[in-house]
């Protein structure tokens, strides 16, 4: 024998893993009952794997009586080479996974050379510094072209010329981060999601600390209402404090009466104002940077403004939510708290949680698998979201997810 005796099909709606499974678990037993409880399934079902796998091979794999199972020589052909199969297929898996954990070691070494000590206490430097990361990230293949958005100097980002429907605000706790900087993030967002995507150069603290961002991006926003003209059509996105501007942005549209965009993409939302912890002690984000950060943002302004600290706002009336986090991300119960308080005002919420340990982890889409699977869910959100609305104030995004 030479390997070719079975031609099996190659449709990708025939034969499936579960088929060969079923079947390597029945001839190690020689036993229906024993290798059902071995996979977890009912002894039906288990025979029905069988008959499936033998009807798409096209003969007999097993001899079944009252008192015996036996393979046949057909089987026998097979069973080793599914073997073999299912073992290459495991080891596949495995060094991929550890090719994952590797390149999410590298996302989080970026994070920590932008905070590290090396880096300088001045913070000039660490916007250099955050730069000089965001420069290593080709964008994608897209259109970027200069904006002036309601008087904000903006990048929009796209794959034509069509009017830009995503508002994406960039992180960086509100010191750091510029709208050329995220371009690679933007262009994935807008490949993703088939939506031309804008980028404001807002304002950052300490020299233009609150409402000065907020008033930067209220103006892009306007201004991309007016393009599109259907508010429902619009989303607004954002990653870290980004995320955090677009809440105060979508809270300050409230508190005028002002129209709502059809949905909202959170990446790793830094929302909570007044933290007194991380849920990392090896985050690359001291806690007293983090406050740093807020006090130079604030000012003078009560940390307490529902604007600002939506964890305590009123959040009925708002758009639907994607919140992405990563399971072991410092910040990852910002994520999961805003979306128990927004589903408690009666906002649809779809939470998706990866197994990632870096912030922000969807800004290295181009090499991290978690990060590409995270921004193409953004997309579709995107895409669904923005479909556009009779009343003016979007449609809600159907289902909930959560991603283990």
């Amino acid at each position: 024998m030479d390997g070719r005796l079975l031609a099996l099909p190659q449709a990708p709606d025939t034969i499936e893993l579960r088929h060969l499974r079923s079947f390597v678990a029945v001839a190690d037993e020689l036993n229906f009952g024993r290798a059902a409880t071995r996979l977890h399934l009912s002894q039906p079902a288990l025979s029905r794997q069988i008959q499936a796998l033998e009807r798409l091979v096209g003969c007999d794999l097993l001899r079944r009586s009252t008192h015996r199972v036996e393979l046949t020589a057909a089987g026998g052909a097979l069973l080793d080479r599914a073997r073999r199969l299912l073992a290459d297929l495991d080891e596949a898996i495995v060094a991929t996974r550890s090719a994952s954990g590797e390149l999410a070691g590298r996302a989080y070494r970026y994070w920590h050379a932008l905070a590290s000590r090396d880096a300088g206490p001045e913070l000039e430097e660490l916007r250099r510094v955050c730069e000089t990361m965001h420069a290593e990230f080709a964008p994608p293949e897209t259109t970027v072209r200069p904006v002036n958005a309601g008087g904000v100097s903006c990048f929009q980002v796209g794959t034509g010329h069509e009017p830009a429907t995503v508002l994406y605000l960039h992180g960086g706790a509100y010191v750091m981060g510029s709208a050329y900087g995220y371009r690679h993030v933007a262009g994935a967002l807008a490949v993703a999601s088939g939506a031309a995507t804008l980028v404001p150069e807002y304002r950052l603290a300490p020299e233009h600390p609150f409402p000065a961002a907020l008033e930067d991006v209220t103006r892009a926003y306007q201004w991309m209402l007016e393009q599109a003209g259907d508010p429902g059509r619009l989303v607004v996105a954002g990653d870290s404090s980004g995320a955090g501007l677009a809440l105060s942005l979508l809270l300050s549209l409230k508190r005028q009466g002002a129209p709502m965009p059809g949905g909202v993409v959170l990446f790793c939302p830094g929302v909570d104002m007044c933290r007194d912890s991380l849920a990392q002690s090896d985050s690359a984000i001291s806690l007293d940077l983090l406050r740093r950060f807020v006090s130079a943002y604030l000012a003078e302004h009560p940390p307490e403004d529902p604007v600002v600290s939506p964890l305590s706002a009123d959040l009925s009336g708002l758009p639907p939510m994607l919140i992405q986090g990563g399971t072991d991300d410092p910040f990852v119960d910002d994520a999961e708290r805003l979306a128990g308080h927004a589903r408690g005002h009666g906002v649809e919420v779809r939470l998706e949680l990866y197994p990632v340990a870096t912030h922000s982890f969807q800004i290295f889409w181009s090499f991290l698998p978690e990060a590409a699977e995270a921004i193409a869910s953004a997309g579709e959100f995107v895409r669904e979201a923005g479909r556009g609305s009779k009343d003016g104030h979007g449609r809600p995004h159907p289902g909930i997810k959560k991603s283990n």
